[in-house]
């Protein structure tokens, strides 16, 4: 499991430790405050006494933004369960952080699969603690007295999910009720089902029609714009966000008039879209090899 030192991690690990199968910890020590490599050294002496085996302490170097620190962080989860033969990994996200990311995403204006926030499961990935809140983390922590680490960074309302925390969050639920954090959640928990229809339904129009525009256009547009966006990705294409699968839309003719050039759309990764009689054609940025 990872495991930072703060309140929601410790009480996964405390939760852990009383089941009958072992668990290890792996803490990253992101560098980006004076003292983390104390921090990260204390919350690794906690697991080891809570019966942890192995204990994994990982120093990295990041960019110093919250991006980068994830992409490390990352990397160090999939290093540890490469060297310790794990299956899973569970991390201590919480209800709170739930209703957070659904914050974040409607700020963005994004769609369903952003909606769907945190996965309670990916790849090896396991949420258990999505249905606690912060609180009852911290409630864990001090029946078990454990000392928790507070991150001084959570404080710094300049990044944009400590402000949603800090004072959106709380503002919206003085306002609204107490029940906005598992409201959100629970949105989440639905538009979670929701993109994993259409996400399927996507997947086996891909298999059944291909880049056939004639057959695109005789599904939902949230089914289509899925097909693109799955060739695309298959292509090579990356970053294939909104606005992109916007334009690849445009190019079927997919919810809205057929654009009258014929490509190229340009995608991340050097790919390239153009629509070639009737169908959309994924060319490598150099290459004459279609996808």
């Amino acid at each position: 499991m990872g495991v930072s030192g703060g309140a929601d991690s410790l009480a996964l690990a405390i939760a852990a430790a009383t089941l009958p199968d072992p668990f290890g910890a792996v803490i990253v020590d992101h560098g980006l405050q004076p003292g983390s490599a104390q921090v990260a050294q204390r919350a690794a002496g906690q697991c080891r006494e809570l019966g942890l085996d192995p204990v994994l302490v990982y120093p990295v170097q990041t960019a110093g933004d919250e991006a980068s620190a994830r992409a490390a962080r990352y990397e160090q989860f999939e290093l540890a369960l490469s060297r310790t033969g794990a299956q899973r990994m569970l991390l201590a996200h919480t209800r709170d952080d739930q209703a957070e990311q659904v914050l974040l995403g409607l700020i963005r204006g994004s769609g369903t699969r952003s909606l769907a926030g945190i996965p309670a499961e990916r790849g090896p990935y396991r949420r258990p603690l999505l249905d606690l809140s912060r609180k009852q983390t911290e409630e864990i922590c001090q029946d078990a007295r454990v000392d928790y680490w507070e991150d001084p960074s959570n404080s710094d309302t300049g990044y944009r999910r400590n402000l949603i925390r800090h004072e959106i969050l709380p503002f919206l639920a003085e306002r609204l009720g107490g029940h906005l954090p598992e409201a959100l959640a629970r949105t989440a928990s639905l538009a979670a089902a929701d993109a994993d229809a259409l996400d399927q339904w996507a997947q086996t129009a891909k298999e059944q029609h291909g880049l056939n525009l004639r057959e695109l256009s005789t599904l939902p547009v949230a089914v289509a714009s899925r097909v693109l966006r799955l060739f695309a990705i298959e292509a090579g294409a990356k970053n294939v966000g909104h606005e992109r699968t916007q334009a690849l839309c445009a190019l079927a003719g997919i919810g809205g008039p057929k654009s009258k050039s014929a490509g190229p759309v340009q995608l991340d990764g050097k790919i390239s879209a153009f629509r070639r009689g009737p169908v959309i054609v994924f060319t490598r940025t150099g290459s004459t090899t279609d996808h």
